[in-house]
């Protein structure tokens, strides 16, 4: 046998076999997904450890353990970066929310419960760095076109995360997003709050527990047989002023 063949049928032996087409484009999308994602995510931590001023895209590469070529190549500047960590965000706190309240026991599948797993939403990382975005965008040119409609698209996504859960409910069509718009408010107040001192002297709790208080006189709890099947809605303006 010849020095030649037998190096051949050496390469040959250790030659891999030809992947099909489709699977090496799905393989190639699968990286391009899985790099994307760790940029995003990446940049959620920036704007939270380092906030708006110092995320930078050389940091966020970093963190995300790619290359800045590979960072370049799929957001070329910091506000696309931070455009697409947006959508991200705002998809994820939807998932997070609505597999969340999918897993409660029967019995936490009420109005008390979703408001609990809307408070833990708005503590978390993602909601704080939507947070951040909103605050910075005040001073920011460029990042107020961005953000400026970063508070209605959230009371969107609680609304439509609301209508699935409590669909049944006798509200008034222009009650719900009012009432929501104020939950949302409140919320971000006791957000900025906790992300100060964590709730060390519980005062946003007492505020929470008063808030489920007043929603499960509104909203009656499905589980509950012997509550009626409406409730009506406080009336503040009727109420007699003091003596």
């Amino acid at each position: 046998m010849s020095r030649s063949y037998r190096r051949s049928v050496s390469v040959s032996a250790r030659r891999r076999p030809s992947r099909r087409r489709g699977e090496s484009r799905r393989t190639q999308e699968e990286r391009r997904t899985r790099t994307q994602r760790l940029l995003l995510d990446a940049t959620m931590e920036c704007l939270v450890d380092l906030g708006w001023s110092g995320t930078s895209t050389t940091e966020v590469a970093r963190r995300a353990g790619v290359s800045r070529g590979a960072q370049q190549h799929h957001y070329p500047t910091k506000m696309v970066l931070v455009a697409a960590a947006l959508e991200h965000l705002l998809e994820r706190q939807r998932l997070a929310y609505e597999s969340a309240f999918a897993v409660l026991p029967p019995e936490r599948r009420n109005v008390e419960g979703a408001l609990d797993l809307l408070w833990e939403v708005f503590r978390g990382r993602p909601a704080r760095a939507l947070l951040e975005l909103a605050v910075a965008a005040r001073t920011d040119d460029d990042l107020r076109v961005l953000c400026r409609d970063i508070n209605e698209r959230i009371l969107q996504v609680i609304l439509e995360v609301f209508e699935r859960l409590f669909p049944r409910n006798e509200l008034p069509d222009d009650f719900v997003p009012t009432m929501l718009r104020g939950v949302f408010a409140m919320f971000i107040g006791l957000s900025v709050q906790n992300a100060l001192d964590d709730d060390a002297r519980g005062h946003q709790q007492a505020v929470l527990t008063q808030v489920k208080s007043i929603a499960r006189m509104i909203i009656p709890d499905p589980n509950d047989s012997g509550r009626a099947a409406t409730c009506p809605i406080p009336d503040v303006a009727a109420r007699p002023g003091p003596a």
